[in-house]
């Protein structure tokens, strides 16, 4: 049987995206943090690691990127979560008795109105999961955890307490880099650092525009022992065995200071 890492506790979004991953077939291993879900993947006490890339709101999760250009692993498959956030109370316990709410910072930034209109005086906390914020919960205090979790002695709120109600996350399904597959794909993830000198990202840039390649996501990350130089990390439509787009690669690459392929997936 395979084993997937994840972020845990039980009831995680990222777990419920590794099950998702697995089909039901695959041993789910719950980890403390992103950094232990990926460092057991390359390990070798996991098969592949689960790890949230992107909120439709909040847009890029920055130490996830880190860890993947950090990390010997590469990106083979991509799933799209709907994300449905509620108010966990012990039963019993009413809204005017919460002085604290517990939950990921990302939950929490996603349900800040409703935490302004209904919890304006309780303090935030975040935790290393929204599933975490479980373990929290007493009678001054509550979590944001996703609808599909259940705890015996704990009431979810009727509704998705989100500013957003369409709010989705993208997580990838990782392996270890030397054991990537390249067959064929929809979508190519990457990472850049440009030359320091004038036109460098008008000019890696134009490389993709001049191919006819869809670019449906760029974003800039400082590098962290250089001030004021920037990582990109871009993904782009395009079939990796595909000549035209490995010919479009390889230019890109000679315009780089640092170049590598992160991932391709459907």
């Amino acid at each position: 049987m395979k084993k997937i890492s994840c972020l845990g506790p039980k009831g995680s979004y990222s777990e419920l995206a590794a099950e998702r991953f697995g089909g039901g077939d695959a041993e789910i291993v719950l980890c403390r943090n992103f950094a232990e879900t990926i460092r057991k993947l390359e390990s070798g006490e996991t098969d592949y690691a689960a790890i949230p890339i992107e909120n439709s709101i909040q847009g890029g999760v920055l130490q996830n990127l880190d860890l993947l250009e950090r990390s010997d692993v590469f990106a083979e498959e991509e799933l799209v979560l709907p994300i449905d956030h509620r108010l966990a109370l012990k039963k019993g316990v009413s809204l005017a008795q919460i002085i604290r709410v517990y939950s990921h910072e990302q939950a929490i930034g996603q349900c800040a109105e409703f935490l302004r209109a209904k919890l304006p005086n309780a303090q935030c906390v975040h935790t290393s999961s929204t599933a975490e914020s479980l373990s929290k919960l007493d009678e001054n205090s509550a979590g944001i955890v996703g609808a599909h979790v259940r705890a015996e002695g704990v009431v979810l709120s009727a509704e998705n307490i989100a500013d957003e109600k369409k709010n989705f996350t993208r997580f990838l399904r990782l392996t270890r880099a030397a054991e990537r597959t390249e067959l064929s794909s929809r979508m190519i993830f990457l990472c850049a650092v440009l030359k320091h000198e004038p036109g460098a990202l008008f000019r890696f840039l134009h490389i993709f525009a001049e191919g006819g390649v869809n670019l449906t996501r760029i974003e800039s990350r400082p590098i962290k022992d250089v001030f004021g130089e920037y990582r990109f990390f871009i993904e782009f439509e395009g079939d990796i065995s595909d000549g035209k787009v490995k010919r479009l690669l390889q230019t890109a690459e000679a315009d780089c200071a640092q170049f590598r392929i992160l991932g391709a997936y459907d």
